[in-house]
């Protein structure tokens, strides 16, 4: 069928333009085609066909008009003040002049507003489609209304944006410890290593992007990489590594092996590039597993236009703009390094500490909020211990490392501290003492704001309870392995001006951290492909997909979305 009528979608200014592309020795009916918005509150204008189509004696459905050629109706499209796009269903159905028929097939396609959708108003018009890149809607707009060279660019910059989040900055100490001088010799082979690994991360990005794309949230590998035991394999990994730095033990092949492999990486041959570009692919999916704005845009648009091809230069390029920082990190940093001595064995041990780091930011969304801080308070007084906080100190830079080396220690013992008072934020060590010396019941209502299911059928009910009750729902997509998730419910959620300005909200969560079949059908039925994401249901149930959050928002933004959105709340 898709062969036989090729069919495709885009929008034109105010105008839904639905086109098919009918092979020869075929033809699609004309009033076969149906169009409906999934929405009630979308109207549709009257269609307007590209052909008049032929009027013919059909065998099976009597007289009919049929197009016997590549035919587009366009039809005019009205959405709600509140709204920026829209879906509908599109039905149709078509024959071979041999005799087959081929069954009524159903398409999905995607409208987004580009400009003033306003018609007999003396508003004037805007100059040129414009889309909100802040949002997955915007930007998959954006995606279908732009040259393949913007939209590389506008990517490329975005991936830029991204570099001081969870999705990159684990990266860094990865990268470091792979081109550092011990590993490479010149400034060439470090671009070369760096550009490897980078090329990997982007490679993989948009590969696994794409295929979740298409194939929608049952593909979604980054979820299931994100299990227990695979986290546990990867952090004692870098536990190994850095105890490698430590001197603890060399890794080390056979001297034999060893010498061939350094001859082959003095001569820059791609072994050794491929090995750091393997280890680039894994990292993009181990250490980032998080949904940006930018990523969901993308995935939002190929689910829907099949497109891979944009869709897929989109993702890489934002992998490449997520990866040009690391490779200043990696090329940048030995411009500034001296010769060879006894500083090389502090910058293993720095590379050390940051690697024992990642290990700990992996197995931190496996544990108990205690174990994580009790971790992190161990690195951060054993380090400070290793910088002299004990050690006598001559003027000059020893009681500057020594003044380091105490202020690490004391932030590793309220670490600890926290850890048994029941803290959850290793920003935040001593907030159960604060907050308990104002309200000792402030912490606990934090974390019991929104209701935690994992069920979508105890989800379903639970929202369908709300709309009986005429109240809104803010519907929060979690996951332990979702480092953005829990930024946002230590930094947002927990805030005392968005939880009051919540309670008009039935808050619930749905918890994906197990990945099952149910909950990968919940995402392809709300066209999300993982945490975060929040949205918003008005009063009778009905979702406002314009006010739809995806990727991590601070707390100033999310007070902002939540003051745009109090239209819900007498809807």
């Amino acid at each position: 069928m898709d062969e036989a009528l090729p069919f495709s979608f885009t929008t034109e200014g105010n105008n839904l333009v639905l086109t098919w592309n009918v092979a020869p020795d075929h033809y699609l009916y004309k009033d076969r085609i149906t169009v409906q918005p999934v929405s009630d509150q979308v109207q549709l204008g009257t269609p307007n066909y590209s052909l008049p189509g032929a009027v013919t004696e059909d065998e099976y459905f009597g007289e009919v008009t049929v197009f016997r050629a590549p035919v587009s109706v366009t039809l005019p499209v009205t959405l709600p003040d509140d709204a920026s796009e829209a879906v509908f269903q599109v039905t149709y159905q078509g024959c071979a002049e041999a005799g087959l028929c081929y069954p009524p097939q159903t398409r999905e396609a995607l409208f987004y507003r580009t400009g003033n959708t306003a018609t007999g108003s003396d508003r004037p018009a805007l100059s040129g489609p414009s889309h909100d890149t802040d949002t997955a809607a915007g930007l998959a707009g954006f995606l279908a209304s732009r040259s393949t060279l913007t939209i590389a660019a506008v990517f490329l910059a975005l991936g830029l944006g991204l570099t001081f989040t969870p999705c990159v900055l684990p990266m860094v100490p990865i990268i470091s410890a792979l081109v550092s001088s011990r590993n490479t010799q010149t400034h060439t082979h470090a671009l070369l290593l760096s550009s490897s690994y980078v090329l990997g991360m982007a490679l993989t990005y948009a590969l696994a992007g794409v295929l979740t794309g298409l194939l929608g949230a049952s593909f979604n590998l980054q979820a299931h990489l994100q299990s227990p035991w695979v986290l546990g394999v990867f952090a004692t990994l870098f536990v190994v590594f850095a105890l490698s730095m430590f001197n603890l033990y060399d890794l080390q092949l056979p001297r034999s092996i060893r010498d061939r492999l350094n001859q082959a990486s003095h001569r820059l041959t791609g072994r050794r590039v491929m090995s750091v570009f393997a280890i680039g692919a894994i990292s993009s999916l181990i250490v980032s597993p998080c949904v940006s704005a930018p990523l969901a845009g993308s995935l939002l648009y190929i689910s829907t236009t099949q497109d891979a091809a944009i869709g897929g230069i989109a993702l890489f390029t934002l992998g490449l703009g997520m990866g040009l920082p690391l490779i200043l990190v990696a090329v940048g940093g030995r411009r500034f390094l001296p010769a060879s001595g006894q500083w090389m064995n502090v910058v293993k041990s720095f590379y050390g500490i940051m690697l024992l780091a990642v290990a700990i930011w992996l197995v931190e969304r496996l544990v108990a909020d205690w174990v994580a801080l009790t971790l992190w308070g161990i690195l951060a007084a054993i380090t400070g211990v290793q910088l002299g906080a004990f050690d006598a100190a001559r003027a000059g830079w020893q009681r500057t490392w020594k003044g380091l080396g105490l202020v690490l220690f004391a932030y590793g013992l309220a670490l600890l501290a926290g850890a048994m008072a029941g803290a959850n934020d290793p920003l935040k060590p001593l907030s159960p003492f604060t907050v308990r010396a104002t309200s000792p019941l402030q912490d606990d209502a934090s974390r019991q704001a929104f209701v935690r299911l994992s069920s979508p059928d105890r989800l379903r009910q639970a929202m369908q309870q709300a709309a009986g009750e005429g109240r809104p729902v803010i519907l929060d997509f979690y996951a332990d392995w979702c480092i953005s998730c829990k930024i946002m419910e230590r930094e947002v959620f927990t805030d005392p001006q968005v939880r009051q300005a919540m309670t008009p909200y039935t808050l619930l969560q749905i918890d994906l951290t197990e990945n099952t079949p149910a909950q990968q059908e919940l995402l392809n039925e709300l066209g999300l492909f993982g945490p975060p994401a929040i949205l918003f249901f008005q009063p009778n149930g009905e979702e406002a997909r314009n006010l739809r959050v995806l990727g991590e928002m601070s707390r100033s933004q999310f007070l902002n979305h939540l003051t745009g959105a109090t239209g819900l709340q007498q809807s």
